[in-house]
């Protein structure tokens, strides 16, 4: 599977989640409705894939953090994808439960 082809799959991933429509995932994203259904189509068969201002918003409609879109292992999305689910409650437990483990050093 292409990067292209893998961000697409996981944009339906958080989509069906999310219980949206392509065309209302389009809409709600700021995509003109004439086209709305068909470009999310594009970016789910990974025919082309949007700018990173496009996956933000895509993201925020969704509800995940737009790193999950980029995200190579599955794994990870999945941790990402629940992250982002996550009250800030379960956020501050989890980020609690990590913190035996090194953060990426300040440059």
């Amino acid at each position: 599977m292409t990067e292209t082809e893998k961000w697409g799959y996981r944009l339906k991933q958080a989509r069906t989640a999310k219980g949206l429509s392509q065309k209302q995932l389009g809409i709600k994203a700021g995509i003109d409705e004439s086209v709305a259904s068909t470009r999310i189509n594009r970016y789910e068969l990974g025919i082309h894939q949007p700018d990173l201002l496009s996956a933000k918003q895509l993201a925020k409609v969704l509800g995940v953090p737009v790193v999950f879109f980029y995200a190579t292992d599955d794994d990870v999305a999945t941790l990402l994808f629940r992250y982002g689910q996550a009250s800030k409650a379960e956020r501050a437990q989890l980020h609690k439960q990590l913190e035996h483990l090194p953060k990426p050093p300040l440059v």
